[in-house]
């Protein structure tokens, strides 16, 4: 949907292809930069916002990040209710015209809520099961919707009477209008990926070797969506070509098949669109459920697990009303680009803190503690430092997020939102490393040293190998003091 509604906005097919190329390598590499803290010392999400967040302060980005799961989970719900719907009408025609008994002020109708009540209670029991024990699911999937996927995309260029038709529309729009609408494109391609961004280590965390991780996401992220993408713009720009108006929802065009009546539409758009619920109920578990849950687990660990955690992520994705942000394309990048101006921020202090501030050096036991001795303790759990850096990243986005929803802004502020994700990640992470530069944090490193697996004690940063002995002092101690205080670490860790 996110190169369809490129389309719509005015791009020719191959300026669409380019910004999703362009947007989800750039997303790839971020996810890459987030996915190596995981891949290096084993640890999940929750755990690496404690280094730059704090103990406590670090349940607010983890908050964040599982509401963005289950607002994701509502929307392909909704997506995979579309799908249940042209099966449904495939079999029964008469399906279309159910009454409707919701108020027009609700934003849909009886037969639209019915189809996505019916596909998120079907995927009820799917979230019970761990991952692994349904992995034949995804197995079937990885054949079924490819085809299904190949099957569209020629029958699209069969109605538009070949591809020349297709491919030689040109742009609708030129100039500056065309300039801008080609960074949206990127900017939403990223936006698409901004929750993976930041919980890239709950996934990265099984990896052997920090450089497992990257070549399987640096070139499979890019060229998989891609190839995706290219068959939801050929579709979307075969629309044009057939029925003389541009459509950005791939299944509203398989309605638009199914009005025309026939049997053999009827089958095509059966299987295709069972093909496809099959493709969302995948994505629902993989991508929502079980970062919600695992996430989830951070924040309750007494009262949620994963399974519990899935399960209150589908009940928030039912009561959240995704259908309001799939009414248009237009709300559907807005949603995209709203949500990515609080991840972007997230992700920022992430890296500046992993990468700048620490110089690559966790100390994983005291990731794990609450105590006030921990150098992730702060003031009170929580890193103000961090903080102020956070709301810095959303505030550079803040006007022109206003401009978005129609509040007149200066154009300064429009420009700034339309590369929200960047000014969100440069906002943040600089002015973390400034105020780390300030106002200096413990348990960082002079040089690079990304202990990992060659970690041989966990507590080689104390003096007797006690926890108790830890004195806060020492940790913001000068550089000699800091050499004797390591004992067996290497120079620089304090």
């Amino acid at each position: 949907m996110i190169s369809s509604s490129m389309i719509i906005q005015g791009l020719s097919w191959w300026q669409s292809w380019l910004c999703v190329w362009i947007g989800y390598f750039i997303a790839a590499c971020f996810i890459c930069l987030t996915g190596r803290i995981g891949a290096t010392y084993h640890i999940g999400f929750p755990v690496v916002a404690r280094s730059s967040f704090g103990v406590w302060g670090s349940l607010w980005p983890v908050f964040n990040r599982a509401a963005m799961a289950c607002i994701w989970y509502g929307v392909q719900s909704w997506i995979g209710g579309t799908c249940v719907y042209l099966m449904i009408r495939s079999i029964w025609a008469k399906y279309e015209d159910l009454p409707n008994s919701m108020p027009a002020s609700s934003g849909t109708n009886t037969r639209d809520f019915l189809s996505f009540f019916l596909f998120w209670f079907c995927s009820l029991p799917a979230i019970w099961f761990p991952v692994h024990k349904i992995r034949h699911l995804f197995t079937v999937k990885s054949y079924v919707v490819p085809i299904a996927g190949f099957a569209f995309f020629g029958w699209c260029i069969k109605r538009a009477g070949g591809v020349g038709p297709i491919v030689h529309q040109p742009a609708k729009i030129h100039g500056s209008e065309m300039a801008w609408a080609f960074i949206s494109g990127i900017m939403s391609s990223i936006a698409n990926f901004a929750t993976l961004i930041v919980n890239d280590p709950d996934f990265t965390r099984f990896a052997q070797k920090p450089r497992d991780q990257l070549w399987s996401q640096l070139i499979t992220i890019p060229c998989g969506f891609a190839f995706t993408s290219f068959v939801g713009i050929i579709v979307s720009s075969s629309s044009t070509v057939i029925y003389k108006e541009p459509i950005w929802n791939p299944l509203m065009l398989l309605s638009k098949f199914l009005d025309e009546g026939g049997s053999s539409n009827r089958a095509g758009v059966f299987f295709i669109a069972t093909a496809f619920s099959l493709a969302q109920l995948g994505t629902n578990i993989a991508a929502n459920s079980v970062s919600a849950g695992t996430d989830m687990t951070a924040l309750l660990p007494r009262y949620l697990n994963i399974r519990r955690g899935g399960y209150v992520c589908a009940a928030v994705g039912l009561a959240m009303c995704p259908w309001n942000l799939l009414s248009t394309s237009n709300n559907f990048t807005l949603y995209l680009s709203s949500y990515s101006v609080f991840l972007s921020s997230i992700a920022g202090v992430m890296l500046s803190d992993y990468y700048f501030v620490r110089k690559g050096y966790l100390e994983i036991k005291n990731l794990y503690s609450a105590k006030k001795s921990s150098p992730y303790y702060f003031t009170f759990g929580i890193h103000w430092r961090a903080y102020v850096a956070y709301i810095s990243g959303i505030l550079i986005n803040v006007v022109g997020f206003a401009g978005a929803i129609g509040k007149h802004v200066p154009i300064g502020a429009t420009y700034i939102y339309r590369i929200n994700f960047f000014a969100g990640v440069i906002a943040s992470s600089g002015v973390y490393y400034l105020l780390t530069r300030f106002f200096p944090i413990p348990a960082c490193s002079d040089k690079w040293m990304e202990v990992g697996e060659d970690i041989s004690e966990v507590r080689l940063a104390y003096d007797d190998g006690s926890s108790e002995s830890y004195d806060v002092e020492k940790r913001v101690a000068g550089p000699e003091e800091r050499k004797e205080y390591s004992g067996d670490a290497e120079e620089g860790v304090y």
